[in-house]
C-alpha cells in the first residue's frame, strides 16, 4: 500500500499532472521491491514508462483510452462545455487559452513517453489513429488488438423475439460521459411519435454501479429529469447489482442503448448485440470505426432526435424478419470479440518481443 495525501477532490485542477506523478512514485516503489524482464502497463498510466525504462524492462503497453487526445484540445479550443472542460473555464477567453496551453505541454510529454513503449497496443481504431498522433515514435510497433468480452454466456440466452419485452437497456456506471441525461430525454421524445401500445409498453432500464456519493447524486438528478419530463413511471434505475441480474435484463430486452461521446471501445455495446438486441450506439469513437456497421447489426445515432427514432423504430417499425436478421449479424459480429480472440492476438505480438 502506498500512502497519499491526495484523494479525489484534491484532483481538480491540473489532474492529469497529478495523478502522472503519483503513478511515477508507485512504479518506482514497485520496481525498487521487484523488477520483471517485462513491464505492462494496461492501466493508461504511460509515465511509469519513465521508470520501468530507467529499470531496463521492455515495455507493452496495452491502451484503453489515451489520457489525452486531439478531441479533447478542440473541445478546449472551440468553448464548448463538457465534464471534463467546466463551464466557467468555457467561457472565459483567458482561461481558454492557459488551459489549451496546459494541453498543448501535456499532450507532448504524454507522446514522448509513450513513445518509449517496445510494443503498444490498442483497443481500437479509434484509439489507434490518435495514439498514432501522440506517439509519434513507436507508430511502427502499435496494434490494434480489441478488448476481451464475455460473450458466450450472452449467445444463446434468448433466440425468440416473440418472448422479449418493449424494454429498452441501458448498460454503464453513472458518470457523467456516459450521458445518461441524453437517454432520459430521447426516450421521453420517443413517447411522443410511438403509438398508443408503444407508448404503454415500453420501458427505458438503466443498469449500472455507482463508485460513490458523486454517482448517487447524479442519480438523484436523473431520478428528478424522469418527473421533470413525464417519464417516472416508464424508467427503472438498476444499482450495483451482478451479473446474473444484468443477464436476466439482457434476456428479456429488445433495445440496447448506448450514448457516450466518443467511447474510447464499447464492451457494453458488444454485450448487448451478444445478446441479441438491436443495439443503438454514439455515432463516434469505437462503436462507429469497429462494431456496429448501421443498419446491418444495429444503428449509429448522436442527436436526441435521432436516438427517438432509432428506438421507435427498433420498437415499432421493423418487420419480423428485418429484426431477426439484425439480432443476427450483430451476433455473429460480436464473435470477433471473444476470449479466444483476443488470447491469440495477445500472444502472437508478446511473442515478438522476448
Amino acid at each position: 500500500h502506498i500512502p497519499t495525501k491526495r484523494d479525489a477532490s484534491t484532483f481538480r485542477r491540473m489532474s492529469m499532472v497529478a495523478e502522472s506523478i503519483d503513478t511515477i512514485k508507485l512504479a518506482w516503489f514497485a520496481l525498487t521491491k521487484l523488477t520483471p524482464h517485462i513491464f505492462i502497463d494496461t492501466t493508461g498510466c504511460a509515465f511509469t514508462f519513465l521508470v520501468a525504462k530507467l529499470a531496463l524492462c521492455k515495455i507493452v503497453a496495452y491502451v484503453h483510452y489515451p489520457t489525452i487526445s486531439t478531441d479533447m484540445l478542440h473541445l478546449v479550443w472551440e468553448r464548448r462545455p463538457t465534464y471534463n472542460n467546466a463551464s466557467n473555464i468555457a467561457e472565459k477567453s483567458m482561461t481558454t487559452y492557459l488551459k489549451l496551453v496546459y494541453y498543448i505541454l501535456f499532450a507532448i510529454a504524454y507522446g514522448m513517453i509513450g513513445s518509449l513503449a517496445d510494443l503498444v497496443m490498442v483497443n481500437s481504431n479509434w484509439t489507434y489513429d490518435h495514439i498514432l498522433n501522440l506517439w509519434i515514435f513507436a507508430r511502427r510497433r502499435t496494434h490494434v488488438v480489441f478488448p476481451p468480452c464475455d460473450i458466450e454466456s450472452l449467445l444463446n440466452l434468448n433466440s425468440n423475439d416473440r418472448q422479449r419485452k418493449a424494454m429498452i437497456l441501458s448498460i454503464g456506471q453513472f458518470r457523467p460521459e456516459k450521458d445518461h441525461k441524453l437517454q432520459i430525454r430521447a426516450f421521453a421524445s420517443m413517447q411522443k411519435l410511438a403509438t398508443y401500445n408503444i407508448k404503454h409498453d415500453a420501458r427505458l432500464v438503466l443498469v449500472g454501479s455507482c463508485r460513490g456519493k458523486e454517482d448517487m447524486e447524479r442519480v438523484v438528478q436523473l431520478r428528478q429529469l424522469t418527473d421533470d419530463l413525464g417519464v417516472t413511471q416508464s424508467v427503472d434505475f438498476v444499482l450495483n447489482q451482478p451479473f446474473s441480474i444484468l443477464k436476466k435484463y439482457l434476456s428479456n430486452a429488445s433495445v440496447g442503448l448506448h450514448t457516450m461521446w466518443n467511447e474510447h471501445f464499447g464492451i457494453g455495446v458488444v454485450e448487448m448485440m451478444a445478446a441479441g438486441l438491436i443495439t443503438i450506439a454514439h455515432n463516434s469513437g469505437g462503436p462507429k470505426s469497429d462494431i456496429i456497421v448501421p443498419d446491418i447489426d444495429g444503428y449509429l445515432a448522436s442527436t436526441e432526435e435521432e436516438y427517438a427514432v432509432a428506438m421507435n423504430n427498433a420498437l415499432d417499425g421493423l418487420s419480423s424478419k428485418k429484426k431477426a436478421s439484425i439480432r443476427r449479424y450483430a451476433q455473429e459480429s460480436s464473435k470477433r470479440f471473444s476470449d479466444d480472440v483476443f488470447t491469440t492476438s495477445f500472444k502472437e505480438l508478446i511473442s515478438t518481443i522476448i
